[in-house]
């Protein structure tokens, strides 16, 4: 089969690090690029085509756009994607609220051959496909809760555009922005929420966004989590804690392309209260190299070739952890109130 032809909109730290993702793969051809930075910049230096709106880039002859504008872009450059034929891969946050992603999923549903595809990249970390299977198998019971914590020193770190502390082009802060992929993850491995209650709070940094959400969360079959997704967390964290019925699953680390998460680990108990006295035999695995980037584009890549929905990252997926993080904003009354964020529903 021919290459598919592949378009960047936005073309940031994420928007390059895809682009070489998509130069290493057989099945993909980048074709374009666009970002307003690029200053009238005709090509790259492999002769790449440039474009400074993603209006102009979706004028090229392609077939695959992959989304990772700012927030206030990504729904509309989705939904032109879809309009004009195209497989679409966005990055997360799916949009800047529920009515802006019903939009994308209406139109998802008018082009049924079109692929959509949502960035929530944790799940192809080795860590967290571990972890699932051990869940899944249910060699350790069930899930009776989980702790997690997301964290970083600021809101806008590692060179990041100032947007990301703008409420009108984020949507939201820390939760929206990074916390995001945890909640994705607590629903990955507990299910649905059916009771949310929370704390928000500006109070350190002081922008019109959040830097601190703290979530008390019960799942469908009885499990509860804990989060908190931070801005105030000095030294970069992140860690989820798993407990099930005969042990726990424990994930330490992150790689990114910063390294300021540490190393990326999954411990693993099995414990038998009777004998251990607390102290179960642990088995810990480190995992060195982050395949995930090129095993998420593979996945949408299979979904094109295969003409259907991937595993993870499905439209379903992004409308689902969206609306767990606009419950954990509606849960706290004063942040409710002082942003009139609307009651996003129960899960159907």
């Amino acid at each position: 089969m021919a290459a598919l032809r592949v378009g960047i909109a936005g073309f940031g730290v994420v928007g390059k690090l895809r682009g070489e993702v998509v130069k290493r793969h057989p099945d993909l051809s980048l074709v374009a690029v666009c970002d307003k930075n690029l200053n009238g910049q005709q090509s790259l230096n492999d002769g790449t085509a440039c474009f400074s709106t993603y209006e102009e880039l979706l004028a090229c002859d392609l077939d695959v756009l992959l989304v990772c504008l700012s927030n206030d872009l990504t729904a509309d450059a989705t939904i032109a994607g879809l309009q004009k034929g195209l497989h679409v891969f966005s990055e997360k946050p799916p949009a800047r609220s529920l009515h802006e992603l019903q939009r994308v999923l209406d139109c998802e549903a008018a082009f049924p051959a079109q692929r959509l595809m949502y960035g929530f990249n944790h799940r192809y970390h080795d860590s967290v496909i571990e972890a699932l299977k051990i869940i899944r198998s249910r060699e350790l019971g069930e899930i009776i809760n989980m702790r997690g914590v997301y964290g970083k020193a600021k809101l806008i770190t590692f060179n990041q555009p100032s947007w990301r502390i703008d409420r009108n082009i984020a949507g939201g802060g820390v939760l929206l922005d990074q916390g995001i992929h945890m909640v994705d993850l607590m629903r990955l491995f507990a299910g649905d929420f059916v009771e949310v209650a929370s704390h928000i709070s500006n109070s350190h940094w002081g922008y019109d966004v959040e830097d601190n959400a703290y979530a008390l969360m019960r799942s469908k079959a009885g499990a509860v989590a804990l989060l908190n997704s931070s801005a105030t967390q000095w030294r970069h964290q992140f860690s989820l804690d798993i407990n099930l019925e005969g042990g726990s699953v424990v994930l330490r680390g992150i790689l990114t392309g910063s390294k300021s998460y540490g190393a990326e680990t999954l411990t693993v108990s099995r414990a038998d209260p009777d004998r251990d006295h607390g102290d179960p035999v642990e088995t810990t695995a480190t995992f060195n190299r982050d395949p995930s980037w090129e095993r998420e584009i593979d996945a949408f890549v299979s979904s094109i070739r295969s003409g259907t929905a991937p595993e993870h990252g499905t439209s379903f997926d992004a409308l689902e952890t969206l609306r767990l993080v606009f419950r954990i904003y509606y849960a706290d009354p004063q942040w409710r109130e002082r942003y009139s964020i609307a009651d996003p529903g129960w899960p159907q």
